[in-house]
């Protein structure tokens, strides 16, 4: 572990960027995908979670994602003490806090966060490939499922990013990172692009910037970040978010 006053060097009120990744959600008992014991060890990702699977077989994927999204209803998910202190950090910090996850579910909100973005999309959204229209909506999609905007059958899908598509918001994520003066990766396995390259970007185009790793363990680019802190999420985060914020007062 390589640690020590994670605030020190960071100017009051200076734009911090921070990454989240399965690991915050796992405490609240969403499962992650890439562990030893994680989704993509049960499911073959080709199968149900491609852009090139949408095309061939609408009706698999969507009945996996509707599997999915009747497991998250039913397990009375709620947000950890990780969520809640980064949306403490969001209201109390007197700068910019751009809060980037690759989770789908809402725990950032409902852990106070206001502006998150969802780079692989969000739950309770559907989008319609045939017109665009992003909607709120947590029904089940159906191959017979009809666009309320243009008509199309068979169109609707999850607002989700799959495999094959290019993430969601990478105009402004890029932006914040490339003015960040802190960059914090939280719960990232660092094995997925394009997410696993903004301690990259950082380290390249704002090299001035402070930059640490929370996570249960090293992350396979763990090498990359200046700091790092390891264990639980619930644990570590908040006491994080607590010595920075006590050099804002």
């Amino acid at each position: 572990m390589r640690t020590g006053d994670e605030a020190n060097g960071l100017r009051r009120g200076g734009t911090i960027v921070v990454l989240t990744g399965a690991g915050i959600s796992k405490e609240s008992g969403i499962d992650t995908f890439r562990d030893a014991d994680g989704l993509w060890s049960k499911v073959n990702v080709e199968d149900v979670a491609t852009i090139e699977r949408w095309h061939r077989d609408k009706k698999t994927v969507l009945d996996f994602s509707n599997e999915r999204r009747a497991a998250f209803r039913s397990a009375n998910i709620v947000p950890n003490a990780a969520h809640h202190a980064l949306g403490r950090l969001q209201r109390e910090w007197p700068g910019e806090v751009a809060l980037v996850t690759q989770n789908i579910d809402l725990l950032h909100e409902a852990g106070g966060a206001s502006r998150v973005m969802h780079m692989h999309g969000r739950g309770g959204l559907v989008r319609c490939m045939a017109c665009g229209t992003v909607r709120e909506s947590d029904a089940d999609l159906f191959t017979h499922s009809r666009c309320a905007d243009c008509g199309a059958i068979g169109e609707l899908r999850p607002h989700i990013v799959w495999f094959g598509e290019m993430p969601l918001y990478m105009d402004e994520i890029t932006a914040a990172l490339e003015r960040c003066d802190l960059f914090v990766s939280i719960g990232t396995s660092g094995t997925v692009y394009p997410a696993a390259g903004f301690i990259q970007i950082v380290r390249r185009r704002r090299p001035s910037a402070r930059t640490i790793e929370l996570n249960l363990e090293p992350s396979d680019g763990h090498s990359l970040f200046g700091e790092t802190i390891y264990g639980p999420a619930t644990e570590i985060v908040p006491a994080f978010v607590e010595r920075l914020l006590s050099t804002a007062a």
